[in-house]
């Protein structure tokens, strides 16, 4: 049965060229993730407040590792797209940024990150944020980014806003969390918000 529209991004869109480098212009960058990077996120992990937010705890540097063995290879599969964000002067590791659930033929992926203690109050997730959205809407055509968080985490509410993205409503009990059921809000932008960062 053929479809009534178009896929707004072909198959390929983002495997037919090596995952890139994004400058964010303002002393971040976000470059694919490296096996040496496997001891920073171990250390990252071991913060509480990651598995207040996070569903995953990381037990090893080995485990770590094998994280960053499938965040290299979800570039190649089109599913997600994760990007290290590291300071564009000592490369040290700052946080993480991603597009998940991608799909392509309707032109659509959730933006996810998370900011290493050492990092925070500096504007680090809502910068690489930006630089993402920027990227994934002008240079590869994306038409909606979503980006969901916990109504009990204003942080990170915070960092939706600063990067442009509009509140649209809230998921409830959409989460399952160390502590039980969250409800989640739900942010996004579409490629016409362009008076946004």
């Amino acid at each position: 049965m053929p479809f009534t529209t178009g896929f707004v991004l072909p198959a390929g869109t983002l495997s037919r060229a090596p995952q890139p480098v994004l400058p964010t212009g303002d002393g971040l960058v976000l470059r694919p993730w490296r096996a040496e990077d496997a001891p920073a996120v171990h250390a990252v992990f071991q913060d509480p407040l990651m598995h207040q937010w996070h569903i995953r705890s990381c037990d090893s540097e080995a485990e770590a590792a094998g994280w960053i063995e499938e965040w290299r290879a979800s570039w190649e599969t089109e599913r997600d797209a994760q990007w290290a964000v590291a300071d564009a002067e000592s490369d040290a590791l700052l946080g993480r940024v991603a597009l998940r659930g991608v799909l392509l033929s309707e032109g659509v992926a959730e933006v996810a990150y998370w900011t290493a203690a050492a990092a925070r109050g500096r504007g680090v997730a809502a910068r690489a944020t930006t630089a993402l959205t920027r990227w994934a809407f002008d240079e590869i055509g994306f038409h909606r980014l979503e980006l969901m968080h916990s109504v009990a985490n204003p942080a990170s509410c915070r960092v939706a806003t600063k990067a442009g993205f509009t509140l649209e409503g809230t998921k409830r009990s959409a989460t399952l969390h160390p502590d039980g059921w969250h409800d989640m809000h739900l942010h996004a932008r579409v490629q016409d918000d362009r008076d946004r960062p």
